[in-house]
């Protein structure tokens, strides 16, 4: 039976927060005067909206945290990114996520950080691209952020360029914490067998499941532990980052739709053994793909716990254009159920899957390749 870690998240110390200013917001198309709002930092707030795009709201809101007079400082900014090859996109997606960049020293507080990535070998592109996309770099202390987790990937890799591919491939690498939280959280893993293979895995493409409180990171350890998962698969740290991720109420909640279409406990400790990002799809996406497949496709509910990997792909882009092709198939006679099975045909790459259809006849695989477009243009 499943059992969740011991402590709700609401007990247990939380994981680095991202500051409510470092969320992406969509560009505004409006324009409109904000005179009537009351802030009396106008001035940026019409400087947000006009120059970034910013929601009158959402300027408003920002403008509690910095204040100028008029457009120096914050336009000394811009072309300080401008000068380090950012695209204005990249700019505009920096400072729409953190705001507060546009008063800070450039020279002082920016021109470090990016320095020190470009004197550890990474490019001018690539700096832009993880600075555009995780802000949150140039607000972590050079000296005591950034320093010590370049130091620890790179050793950790042993090497300073496997250390940059990684940073490259998971920028929330650079928020690591190896002074008080990395170190004893992978520590506890190598005492329980976890290789470092699998360490390395998992800080390659889930660093923020160390990035959390030692005591939280424990408990979910022994829960994976008496849940079966073995150390020696990348399984086992991917159930850490899945179970760290969700409070126990988060959890119930979506053991109970599960339930609701026939599922038992012990099912979905299968289902979450053989593929633990099962449960970390919404409440509604859930429905929405067990619907399609047993009411629409007239599947047992069991094919989902036989199958967990189904659920975590898209049911747009994914599942229901690849069933319809699957389904015409079997509909004219070119495969058998018992020789192909719909998993098969919905889990191919999409490189695999376009080969596939190829392998027909010209006029047999043009009109699946038509049936297919038009399930992913309607997408259903």
């Amino acid at each position: 039976m499943l059992k969740f870690i011991s402590k709700s998240a609401a007990k247990a110390s939380p994981p680095p927060r991202i500051p409510y200013f470092y969320q992406t917001h969509p560009f505004s198309s409006s324009l409109k005067s904000v005179e009537t709002l009351p802030n009396q930092h106008s001035f940026t707030v019409n400087y947000l909206i006009n120059s970034f795009g910013f929601s009158p709201e959402k300027a408003l809101s920002s403008s509690k945290y910095m204040k100028f007079e008029n457009s120096r400082k914050p336009d000394l900014v811009v072309e300080f990114f401008k000068n380090q090859g950012f695209t204005q996109t990249q700019i505009s997606s920096l400072v729409r996520k953190y705001p507060r960049v546009l008063v800070r020293d450039a020279q002082k507080n920016l021109l470090p950080k990016l320095e020190f990535l470009k004197t550890r070998g990474v490019s001018s592109a690539d700096v832009a691209r993880i600075v555009s996309t995780s802000p949150f770099f140039l607000h972590s202390s050079l000296e005591n952020r950034i320093i010590p987790s370049f130091d620890f990937l790179s050793n950790l890799f042993q090497s300073k360029d496997k250390a940059i591919a990684v940073i490259i491939k998971s920028y929330h690498c650079l928020w690591l914490d190896p002074l008080t939280q990395t170190n004893p959280n992978i520590a506890t893993l190598r005492q329980v067998g976890v290789s470092d293979s699998s360490i390395k895995y998992l800080l390659t493409y889930e660093p923020q499941a160390v990035m959390v409180s030692y005591d939280r990171f424990r408990q979910a350890v022994e829960e994976v532990q008496k849940m079966g998962f073995s150390p020696s698969k990348n399984h086992f740290v991917v159930a850490i980052r899945v179970l760290g991720s969700m409070t126990k109420s988060t959890w119930n909640k979506k053991i109970e739709v599960y339930r609701k279409w026939g599922l038992t406990k012990d099912e979905l400790f299968v289902a979450f053994k053989k593929q633990p990002w099962c449960m970390t799809i919404s409440e509604v996406k859930i429905n929405r793909v067990m619907e399609f497949f047993v009411i629409k496709m007239g599947l047992e509910p069991l094919f989902i716990t036989r199958n967990p990997l189904i659920i975590t792909l898209s049911l747009e882009k994914r599942i229901v254009p690849r069933s319809a092709v699957y389904e015409a198939l079997l509909l004219q006679g070119l495969i058998k159920a018992s020789d192909c099975s719909l998993t098969t045909w919905v889990s191919y790459s999409e490189k695999r899957f376009l080969e596939k259809v190829w392998s027909y006849k010209k006029e047999e695989a043009t009109e699946l390749l038509k049936l297919y477009k038009e399930k992913l243009d309607h997408g259903n």
